[in-house]
């Protein structure tokens, strides 16, 4: 009589999502600032974080930038950036009475939805800005037409939005939102605003959605995932909620190796990662290495997409600067 071999334990293993980390939008802000530091030296002045997240920033600042929360906080005749998520006219209107040589930083997706906000305003239509309330972007986005724009913090808000007229109404939304929950948002006003209007082109950027895609396709083969992200990043945010969506029984968001606590992997054999769009891929290799000491040592690529976009630096950074905002000085 043949014995049956005992089961072998199971295999651990890693779901890598691909595409991950660094987007176009942040990649360019990113360098913006070390060419700024590089061509004009320190101090740079940077509004807000440049990015959401902890690691970039405090990289950042060792090489010289200052982040400030207000520009009121910058030197008059310094140079100051604005972040990748833009900001309002009022803004651009402070640095100029206090005489600061700006650099926009602001992504050409988010500069796209700002064109929009304009151009509906300028037609009179009421704007429902689909998006999270105080979020700097969103905040940037209303700056551009205050008196047109309705703020729609998902679909339990919707019973609370009013228009000036049904037949001139059109729907925008923050770059960084949950493809899912935004369209649910969105087919909730349109059962209200028969003839609400759509974008000309999606509002929630190519980066947000092909990763929430791959989050997707890995979520239901994996017991845990983890997400390297900053808590105040809205787009590595909705990537824990589309894997726990997806069918993940467990998903946590880390900035780091260390915070991942060791009693998430009892009883998982599939660890799924991944990282928000303003995430460096060093921090994911680090969880990898952590996760590889602990046994999950076989990883396998979930691979949604091919990115290969990429935008040009701020055009002043082909300018002196230094120069413009001495001349700004003395033409007090």
């Amino acid at each position: 009589m043949t014995a049956t071999p005992s089961p072998s334990p199971t295999a651990k293993r890693v779901l890598l999502a691909a595409p991950r980390g660094y987007c176009a939008g942040v990649d360019r802000a990113v360098i913006a600032v070390e060419k700024a530091l590089e061509q004009y030296g320190s101090p740079i002045y940077v509004r807000h974080e440049i990015v959401h997240n902890k690691y970039v920033v405090q990289t950042l600042e060792r090489k010289g930038a200052i982040f400030v929360e207000e520009t009121a906080e910058v030197p008059e005749g310094s140079i100051v950036m604005f972040s990748a998520h833009g900001v309002a006219p009022t803004v651009h209107a402070e640095a100029a009475e206090r005489k600061l040589a700006t650099i926009d930083a602001t992504c050409p997706l988010v500069t796209k939805v700002h064109k929009e906000a304009v151009r509906f305003a300028q037609d009179d239509f009421d704007i429902l800005l689909i998006g999270h309330e105080g979020h700097e972007e969103v905040i940037g986005t209303s700056g551009e037409a205050p008196d047109h724009i309705t703020l729609v913090d998902g679909p339990e808000d919707v019973e609370n939005v009013e228009v000036r007229d049904d037949s001139k109404v059109v729907w925008l939304s923050q770059t960084t939102l949950s493809v899912d929950e935004t369209m649910e948002t969105v087919d909730r006003l349109k059962e209200k605003f028969p003839q609400l209007i759509s974008p000309p082109s999606d509002d929630i950027c190519y980066a947000t959605q092909n990763r929430q895609i791959a989050v997707k396709q890995m979520g239901g083969q994996a017991d845990l995932v983890i997400v390297v992200g900053s808590k105040n990043s809205s787009n590595s945010v909705r990537l824990v909620e589309v894997a726990l969506g997806a069918g993940a029984s467990d998903a946590h968001l880390v900035d780091f190796a260390d915070e991942i606590d060791e009693a998430w992997l009892e009883g998982v054999s599939t660890v799924g990662v991944t990282s928000g769009a303003s995430v460096p891929d060093v921090l994911v290799e680090g969880v990898l290495e952590w996760l590889s000491t602990r046994g999950f040592e076989d990883v396998e690529l979930v691979k949604a997409a091919e990115e290969s976009i990429t935008f040009s630096l701020p055009k002043e950074l082909r300018r002196d600067l230094r120069a413009e905002a001495a001349a700004l000085g003395e033409a007090e």
